[in-house]
């Protein structure tokens, strides 16, 4: 398992009409990185955004794609997505605050 810091395990949020649905309950949905655990999801999403304490984390790996160019067959990258789930007495992430 490498060696993965903090500020390396999010890498972008989801913005659909599902995870903003989520928001409303205290769920927070981001692409993270595919060698990142759950704990360490966990510690940068509480040392990113001040004020915020999870109380769970649920990911999902996403196989990629198959894509077709001429003859040839491939597959796009694949990626880790995780739902963060916040406490009742954590703080808001702002980032989801103006969408």
């Amino acid at each position: 398992m490498a060696d993965i810091k903090y500020y390396d395990v999010i890498l972008r949020p989801v913005i659909t009409e599902k995870s903003m649905n989520l928001t409303g309950e205290r769920k927070y949905t981001f692409y993270v990185n595919p060698e990142a655990n759950k704990s360490q999801i966990k510690e940068a999403v509480e040392k990113m955004f001040a004020g915020t304490k999870v109380a769970s984390v649920n990911t999902m790996n996403i196989d990629g794609k198959k894509r077709r160019r001429g003859y040839f067959v491939g597959r796009t990258a694949k990626s880790k997505k995780a739902i963060v789930s916040l406490t009742e007495d954590s703080a808001a992430i702002e980032i989801y605050e103006g969408l």
